[in-house]
């Protein structure tokens, strides 16, 4: 278990009080209130600090089942460069909240030549193992590549970050989501596996076999365990990700169906770490809104998203941004006149 702060819960006693003596009637302003709240007990103070430096880390990496995809395994390689050109849609996106976005090579099955060394530097292992056959990683790289999560959020915070959002960008990424939901709550593949990338009704009648397959193989019960048999380098790393930045009492923005499965198993390591994390958005995938009930998370947004990459975390930015302020700026009642 890795020890985690608490937030600070008089700061929040403190936030709700003085939302309710805010110029509007008690409750007004809903959600915002709750995320003000929120962020005052995150940071400690009354009202809580401007949420201006945003950082999206985007963890790349390929698996083995990315059969069940409609999209090849080489997109992967592809988008990596087109992160680093500023073109994706998490890039474009980002640019409208003044978000900086990071793109790690964690398991792509692909050399990258000519990418700079900074993304490749913590490659795990070229892709992941098909886990309907196999386990995804060799003994030890679970671990490794929680290790690379955890230094990334402290390479994030070191430069400023006030909010860390996870990105995923990987053929195959909801099936492996799908499967490690389903073994962290004992539910059948059936009742998590969506349409992903947007197979059609046989397509996801092939991948729930796989994940089905890929539960029923042997595995240990641990955290990393788990995510040697059933998840990838790039789940073990944005599980990582997520950690540390519990453990350094900075806010982070769950995205969608990926991070939701890498914070449930997450939460096995640290179980505190939840206290820290908000969900940006609903997936259209079935398997986060298990995992997001289990965590005890409510989205911010609902808008229909399925892109991943950090995309729909970062449309929150500003909801975020908002509750911060009406607690900073409204005036209050007993000033009136």
């Amino acid at each position: 278990m890795i020890d985690v702060p608490l937030p600070d819960a008089g700061a929040r006693e403190e936030a709700l009080t003085r939302l309710d003596a805010l110029v509007k009637p008690v409750g007004a302003l809903g959600r915002l209130e709750e995320l003000a709240a929120w962020l005052s007990a995150a940071h400690g103070t009354v009202p809580p600090r401007p949420v201006d430096d945003v950082r999206v880390v985007v963890f790349a990496g390929d698996h083995g089942v990315s059969a069940t995809s409609a999209y090849p395994r080489e997109v992967t390689a592809a988008m990596v460069r087109v992160f680093l050109a500023g073109k994706s849609g998490v890039n474009v996106l980002a640019r409208q909240v003044g978000a900086r976005v990071r793109v790690l090579d964690i398991a792509v099955d692909d050399d990258l030549a000519g990418v700079p060394e900074e993304v490749r530097a913590h490659k795990v292992r070229r892709g992941s193992g098909a886990i309907d056959v196999e386990d995804a990683l060799a003994p030890g790289e679970a671990e490794r590549a929680f290790e690379v999560g955890r230094s990334t959020a402290d390479a994030e915070i070191a430069e400023g970050a006030d909010l860390l959002i996870p990105g995923d960008m990987g053929i195959g990424n909801t099936a492996v989501a799908a499967a490690l939901v389903a073994a962290v709550l004992g539910l059948p593949a059936d009742d998590v596996v969506g349409t992903g990338t947007g197979i059609d009704e046989a397509g996801r009648a092939r991948k729930v076999e796989v994940v089905a397959r890929a539960l029923a193989r042997p595995r240990g019960s641990g955290p990393f365990e788990l995510l040697t048999a059933l998840g990838s380098a790039c789940a073990a790393a944005t599980a990582g990700f997520l950690v540390q930045g519990a453990v350094r009492g900075v806010p982070v923005l769950l995205d969608g169906v990926f991070s939701g499965a890498a914070a449930l198993v997450a939460r096995e390591i640290a179980p505190d770490a939840v206290r820290w994390w908000l969900a940006g958005h609903r997936s259209t995938e079935p398997s986060q809104a298990f995992a997001l009930k289990a965590l005890g998370l409510t989205p911010i947004l609902d808008l229909g998203l399925r892109l991943g990459e950090g995309s729909g975390a970062v449309q929150a930015v500003p909801t975020l941004r908002a509750a911060q302020a009406i607690i900073a700026d409204m005036g209050l009642l007993a000033d009136l006149a």
